[in-house]
């Protein structure tokens, strides 16, 4: 150890926590966080400040990159060359920042994350807007601290008149803590701000309605604005953006053309990855994958395969790829030095104190230098009306000391007013130049009382701020770029789609459809029908139901299993369109049939679906009642509706209240009616209790309806058979049951007198007059008739004809849907409709009176059995 030297013994714990805090406030201060005021973080402001100091402006030539890295180097940053670089490339990278602040000219990388030409081949100068973040810089407005070596001044901030944080953002780790912040539209940036110093007392939701959303600068679509709100508020969030896309028909194929992608995302690794994920069958339905991208604009093109759903192919595209990616709001900024989480409206404020402390400095800078030049125009006018006195005087003096020092002498002047004397030019001598002075002196007082004034009033000052920032906007203001999808917030998606009656259809091998029920026009009874849809062949249409457009639907398949989906979410497709198949739409499995729906209001509603239940009924009799709040969170996979035993499957489903009544039909003409409340709840995997029991092992569950005891009076039912006979008849006349109410599990009583020549019952109903029927039959024929057109008969009788059947058809399904007031008794769409006129006029009722009904019923009554 050298003289003089000593050992100072340190706990090795405390210099690595003291080591460790220093090093992480210098990487938090000097490095990875933007400055609250100017958005700038010390790189960028010294890329800025050297290229000032170069003098590369935005009206000025190019400058090599090289040349523009070294000075910032040199003179500021004493890191390496590649941090420097990189940051100024990305200043000028359009895909990269909202608002340029540098003009690149060269190969500055792309979106397809190309690495940018090395400095020596690139050249750069300033955009315009970062000569207005520089504006006033040498009027004293910001503070200047010593560069690395003391040797030059740097400063600490910009005087920006421009909201640079909010809309070019930022991204930075340090230690621990990272930030990353969203651009935004400076057009409604500047709105909002100009609110906020209107009045500083703005709420964060008024200030959303001006400053929508952030402005990305590859755009895209923002999904959702719930994440906003949260990352506007609290200065957290998770914004959702999603990829715009449209649809086209290319070489024949429907294709998926993307035209924006989401911000920071690689667009040839998104495509890498998006083949990969094709080639190992995680995404199906995509045929080829081609970038078509070029000076214009960018252009990808997913190409389907003929049998693939676009929706459906698009939303896989979503989920598992970057098509649909997050932002993560986490704005985190340097105030006054400290890192601080701020909200929307703390950005707006710390912008408006900075520009308010920049405008006072700058004012008061002006001041100064117009009372120094007032002072010395004070002293040249003195001068100029004592002009021969002055010459004389300077003419007898030795040197200048001696002339300066008689002026002050003889006029009562300064030091500087005397200078400026001695060192007139002589064409100041001149009328026309003391014209001048006098009027400079003129304009100079206004100015600066103009500028006492200014320092006088903070209203005048902040008016100020509003001219300066409108001025900007007019500058730099451009349309959004990012378009904001309402899915999840005030205005949901709801609201885009019209709550318009569809018609939905599904066939015998699964294919769904909606179509406008507009699109089908009464007819009257025993017309022939009109084409309704394209069926494959030994296809026919078995489903048809009537729903509007916001119910949610709920899906029950023939082995107990219940899907979820939205009523708009199902394809749109003409009445003569064969639809889509049910299985690209819901994970059905491929040996299951579709065999119920019910549509339901909002599923969230908790006193809703605490109040309702569904009712199920298999085709071996059994019934079930489970609570709907059991289906409220369906999976996407399914989720267990009912367990159905051996050769047995689940038929029919019903929405209640809890209070109904439940009448079940079987195919030999039997029906049993019971009350609801006869059947306790159950979980949704029990397999229910005997509701009817079957005449025979032939014998099946044809339908099951559900009546609401205050509608008890006014219901009907419509039963109708496989050859095209009907009938209605009152569920109570006069008061009396024509229906009694049972147990459940009784062998029913009849319900429509099945022969020969009507065929098996098929279907049951509930209508009233103010309903139309719509019955299709398996050859895929539609006919849609007004129910009071067919008269109320009794219970045991045999019915009308209500359509004819051709050849070996036969009925496949029927439903009632509700009359349209507008529409046209007979209506021809498409194809000439043939209308036999004595399938009008027939009447096949072989009613039976009263006597007889009574005697059928004693004796299906001594059959009955209870359980």
């Amino acid at each position: 150890m050298s003289d003089g030297e000593k050992l100072i013994p340190i706990n090795i714990e405390d210099e690595m926590k003291s080591a460790y805090i220093d090093y992480s406030m210098s990487v938090i201060v000097s490095r990875a966080l933007p400055d609250v005021r100017d958005g700038l973080k010390p790189v960028h402001r010294r890329v800025l400040y050297g290229m000032y100091d170069l003098g590369v402006f935005s009206n000025k030539a190019h400058k090599k990159s090289a040349r523009i890295v070294g000075e910032v180097l040199g003179k500021y940053h004493p890191h390496g060359d590649t941090s420097v670089y990189d940051a100024m490339v990305r200043m000028a990278q359009e895909w990269s920042l909202r608002y340029l602040l540098v003009d690149g000219q060269g190969n500055f990388g792309s979106v397809d994350g190309d690495s940018p030409a090395a400095m020596r081949y690139t050249e750069a100068r300033m955009k315009k807007m970062s000569e207005d973040i520089m504006a006033d810089i040498d009027k004293e407005t910001v503070d200047f601290k010593l560069n690395f070596d003391d040797t030059l001044y740097e400063p600490t901030v910009m005087p920006t008149r421009v909201p640079a944080l909010l809309i070019n953002g930022a991204s930075g780790i340090a230690v621990g803590m990272a930030t990353n912040m969203a651009p935004h539209n400076i057009t409604e940036v500047i709105d909002g701000t100009l609110a906020y110093i209107d009045n500083n007392d703005i709420e964060i939701d008024e200030l959303i309605t001006m400053i929508k959303a952030p402005d990305f600068p590859t755009g895209g679509i923002i999904y959702g604005m719930e994440g906003v709100r949260e990352a506007f508020k609290t200065g957290r969030g998770r914004i959702v953006i999603r990829a715009k896309v449209g649809f086209e028909e290319v070489n024949g194929k429907e294709a998926i053309i993307v035209t924006e992608i989401p911000y920071q995302v690689n667009k040839a690794e998104m495509i890498k990855k998006t083949a990969d994920l094709i080639n190992d069958k995680k995404i199906e339905g995509i045929s080829n994958i081609r970038d078509e991208s070029d000076r214009t604009g960018m252009r990808i093109v997913y190409e389907l395969k003929r049998d693939a759903v676009p929706n459906v192919v698009l939303n896989t595209l979503y989920k598992f790829t970057q098509l649909q990616s997050s932002f993560s709001v986490n704005n985190i900024a340097l105030v006054k030095g400290r890192p601080q989480m701020l909200n929307v409206k703390d950005l707006i404020h710390y912008f408006v104190e900075h520009r308010h402390d920049v405008v006072v400095r700058r004012t008061q800078f002006e001041l100064r230098k117009a009372e120094e030049r007032a002072h010395i125009l004070e002293g040249l006018i003195i001068a100029s009306d004592n002009i021969d006195e002055v010459i004389a005087l300077i003419r007898s003096s030795k040197d200048g000391e001696e002339a300066r020092a008689k002026l002050i002498e003889r006029f009562n002047l300064s030091e500087i007013q005397a200078r400026a004397i001695v060192e007139m030019r002589l064409r100041q001598l001149t009328g026309l130049e003391q014209d001048k002075l006098r009027a400079e002196y003129e304009e100079i007082m206004k100015l600066i009382n103009h500028l006492r004034a200014l320092l006088e009033s903070k209203e005048m000052r902040m008016e100020l701020i509003k001219e300066e920032l409108v001025e900007i906007r007019e500058k730099y203001g451009d349309e959004r770029r990012s378009v904001i999808e309402y899915s999840g917030g005030d205005v949901s998606i709801e609201d885009l789609i019209a709550d318009e009656n569809v018609v939905i259809t599904i066939s015998h091998a699964g294919y769904i459809k909606r179509t406008s029920l507009t699109e089908y026009k009464t007819q009257n009874r025993g017309g022939v029908g009109q084409k309704s849809a394209a069926t494959r062949d030994q296809d026919f249409l078995e489903h048809l139901f009537v729903a509007t457009n916001h119910n949610y639907l709920l899906i029950f398949t023939q082995k107990g299993k219940c899907y979820w989906m939205r009523v708009y979410e199902i394809p749109e497709g003409t009445k003569a369109s064969k639809g889509r198949a049910l299985q690209n739409l819901i994970n059905i499995e491929p040996d299951d049939k579709v065999k119920a729906f019910i549509c339901t209001q909002d599923l969230k509603d908790q006193d809703y679906i605490k109040s309702h239940y569904v009712v199920m009924a298999t085709k071996k009799g059994q019934v079930k009642k489970t609570s709907l709040e059991k289906y409220s969170k369906p999976r996407v996979n399914g989720v267990a509706a009912i367990t159905i035993k051996e050769d047995d499957e689940l038929l029919a489903a019903e929405l209640t209240n809890g209070q109904s009544q439940i009448l079940i039909a079987v195919k030999s003409g039997k029906l049993v009616r019971f009350e609801e409340a006869k059947t306790r709840p159950m979980g949704r995997t029990a397999s229910g209790v005997r509701g009817i029991t079957l005449r025979d092992a032939q014998d099946e569950v044809i339908g099951m309806v559900s009546v609401d005891e205050d509608n008890i009076n006014d219901t009907q039912l419509l039963v109708v058979t496989e050859n095209g006979y009907g009938k209605r008849t009152k569920l109570e006349d006069e008061g009396e049951a024509v229906y009694r109410i049972t147990n459940r599990g009784g062998k029913g009583v009849k319900t429509l007198n099945i022969t020969e020549k009507t065929g098996a019952l098929v279907s049951i109903n509930t209508v009233t007059d103010a309903d139309d029927l719509m019955i299709i039959n398996k050859s895929g024929l539609t006919i849609r008739m007004d129910v009071s057109t067919l008269r109320v008969m009794g219970r045991a009788t045999q019915g009308v004809r209500l359509i004819n059947i051709k050849g070996n058809d036969s009925i496949a399904a029927v439903t009632k849907v509700m009359k349209d007031e507008e529409e046209e008794a007979i209506a021809v769409d498409g194809e000439e409709l043939e209308i036999d006129p004595n399938a009008i006029l027939e009447d096949d009722s072989d009613d039976e009176d009263d006597v007889t009904d009574d005697q059928e019923d004693a004796e299906e009554e001594s059959d009955e059995t209870e359980e």
